[in-house]
């Protein structure tokens, strides 16, 4: 497999997780969003959207990270990233898409670029954007996590798509010199995640593009 990415793309980042905690092997292409590449003709050719990450699996090519993370539970289905229980399966999703609805779409790169060009906003501006959806995300997702009997992880004992989703996301808060101690229980999660090599692995700061 091949994986089209940008190391600091949360986005990608949640992918890495997911291939890791699968076991699964890919080789890295970076794709470098600081010089718009992804706005080439070589990678349109590739991805008509223009987005990462992209998942070439051989005989076709995956885009959509949600998309990609749901074939990999089906291609893969062991270790399991959601629960066997259809009630506990629907909270796990409902916690990945506070993320990858809610927070991640308003916060991403293109429309950052958007209100920086076309509305002038200056970086405490942009940081002030990113710091009222990520706050009213984490606190709805604080919330959750603290209505329900926990463990170590967003949802049990084992690491989760809501942990997939939620640690690259704080990487991204933090990113944004968002404060993240109201929120205790993320913290106690984002701690336990960097444990495990598979999330290690991922972390866009030991990546082959970082820098």
């Amino acid at each position: 497999m091949k994986l089209y990415g940008f190391f600091r793309s949360g986005t990608s980042h949640r992918l890495r997780i997911a291939l890791n905690l699968k076991g699964l092997s890919y080789e890295q292409v970076a794709i470098d969003l600081r010089t718009e590449q992804h706005l080439g003709e070589a990678f349109k050719a590739i991805n008509p959207q223009q987005l990462v990450p992209v998942l070439d699996i051989g005989d076709a090519v995956l885009t959509q990270s949600p998309a990609i993370i749901e074939w990999l539970e089906e291609r893969y289905p062991t270790p399991a990233l959601l629960p066997a229980d259809l009630q506990q399966r629907a909270q796990v999703r409902a916690l990945a898409a506070i993320v990858g609805c809610d927070i991640h779409p308003v916060n991403n790169r293109r429309i950052l670029e958007t209100l920086r060009r076309r509305f002038a906003a200056d970086e405490l501006a942009v940081n002030d954007w990113c710091a009222t959806w990520i706050s009213a995300g984490f606190d709805a997702i604080e919330a959750l996590l603290m209505s329900r009997a926990g463990g170590p992880f967003a949802f049990g004992t084992q690491p989760t798509l809501a942990d997939v989703y939620l640690v690259p996301q704080i990487e991204s808060a933090r990113r944004f010199k968002i404060d993240l101690n109201r929120w205790p229980r993320l913290l106690e999660i984002d701690a336990t995640c960097a444990g495990l090599d598979a999330f290690r692995r991922a972390a866009p700061s030991v990546q082959p593009d970082a820098g």
